[in-house]
C-alpha cells in the first residue's frame, strides 16, 4: 500500500483556505498588539484599528495569506499525516497501524520544523503588510545620520512601504537578501515544534474522548469542538515565542532594532516587563478556537470526501 497520500495535502489547502476567512481580522489585531505600539488592551486595538482604516484594516493583507497560507497548512497538515503512515509502516509493518502518542510526539515536531521553510516567508510578508500605517515600535531611531536619538515609548508612524505582496517580497529580497525572508525563523522554529505538539496530540485526545466507541470517523460537531480546543491551548502556550517572531518579522532594514531572538528577548523585557511576553494571548484563545476549528473541520471533510469517491 503507498505510505504517501496526495489527498491529506489538498485537504489540509481547502481547510487551510476557510481558517485564514475566519481568523484573518483577529490575526491582524494581534499582530498589531504584539509587534506595534499604543494599544492599551484588545478591545483598545480592535477600536483603534476601526476608527482609522474601518473594517478593511482588520483584512489588510488577506490575499497574500488566503493563497499562501493556504499552501502552509497544505503542507503542514501534509507532512503529518504522511509522517504518521511512513512511521506506522516501519514501526508496526502497516501504514494503517494506530500511532502511540510517541508516534504522534515525533510526527508533530517534525511538522514544525520542516514547515518553517515555507511558513516564515509566508509569515513575514504578512506581518509586514498588517503593520504598514500604524505605529510601530522604535527606542533607537537615526534621524539624518545625527547618531542614535533615544525615542523610548514612542511610535514612530510607519510609512507605507509596500504596495502588496509581491512589492514586499521584491523590496526585502532588495534590501535584506534571501535570509531576509527567513528573519525570525528561529523564533518560528521554536515556536511551531512545541505548537504543533500542542496542536495535533489534543486533537486527537479530544476526539477520541468525544468518540469513546471508535466506531470510525468522529461526528463533525466532535471534529469542530476538538480542533477549536485545540487551537486555543497551542495559540495560548506559543504567545510567548510568537511575539518574539512577530517582533523580528516586523523588524524591517530602515527601522532595524533587535540582532536576533536573544537580543528581541532581552530588549523587549527590559522596556516592558515580563507581561509583554503574554500580549496578544486573550486574542490568541479567541482567535485560536474558530480558526482552527474551521480548520480541522474542512480538513477531514474534505478527506471523507475525497476517500469516498
Amino acid at each position: 500500500m503507498t505510505v504517501f497520500h496526495l489527498d491529506d495535502f489538498v485537504a489540509g489547502w481547502i481547510g487551510g483556505a476557510s481558517s485564514v476567512i475566519v481568523g484573518h481580522p483577529l490575526d491582524t489585531v494581534k499582530t498589531r498588539l504584539q509587534a506595534g505600539n499604543g494599544y492599551k488592551n484588545t478591545l483598545h486595538c480592535i477600536v483603534s484599528i476601526y476608527k482609522k482604516e474601518n473594517v478593511t484594516g482588520f483584512f489588510k493583507g488577506l490575499s497574500f495569506p488566503l493563497v499562501s497560507i493556504t499552501l502552509y497548512n497544505s503542507v503542514v497538515f501534509g507532512i503529518f499525516s504522511n509522517t504518521q503512515r511512513l512511521i506506522s509502516r516501519y514501526r508496526y509493518g502497516d501504514s494503517r497501524h494506530p500511532c502511540s502518542m510517541l508516534d504522534l510526539t515525533v510526527a508533530s515536531m517534525l511538522t514544525g520544523l520542516v514547515s518553517v521553510g515555507v511558513g516564515a516567508p509566508v509569515d513575514l510578508v504578512k506581518i509586514r503588510l498588517q503593520m504598514q500605517a500604524q505605529p510601530v515600535l522604535a527606542e533607537n531611531f537615526n534621524i539624518a545620520g545625527n547618531g542614535s536619538v533615544p525615542l523610548r515609548s514612542m511610535g514612530i508612524q510607519s510609512q507605507s512601504m509596500y504596495r502588496g505582496p509581491l512589492h514586499c517580497i521584491s523590496s526585502v529580497l532588495e534590501n535584506e537578501g534571501i535570509q531576509g525572508l527567513y528573519r525570525g525563523a528561529g523564533a518560528m522554529i521554536l515556536r511551531d515544534i512545541p505548537g504543533y505538539t500542542l496542536y495535533f496530540i489534543p486533537y486527537t485526545l479530544f476526539c477520541n474522548w468525544l468518540n469513546p466507541d471508535d466506531t470510525g470517523t468522529p461526528h463533525p460537531c466532535s471534529i469542530w469542538l476538538a480542533g477549536g480546543l485545540a487551537g486555543s491551548i497551542s495559540w495560548v502556550t506559543a504567545t510567548p515565542t510568537d511575539v518574539v517572531k512577530s517582533r523580528l518579522q516586523a523588524d524591517t532594514m530602515q527601522q532595524r532594532k533587535y540582532k536576533g531572538i536573544m537580543d528581541c528577548i532581552m530588549q523587549s523585557y527590559k522596556t516592558e516587563g515580563i507581561h509583554v511576553f503574554f500580549r496578544g494571548a486573550t486574542v490568541n484563545a479567541i482567535r485560536g478556537f474558530p480558526m482552527c476549528a474551521t480548520m480541522f473541520l474542512g480538513y477531514e471533510l474534505s478527506l471523507q470526501f475525497f476517500r469516498s469517491v
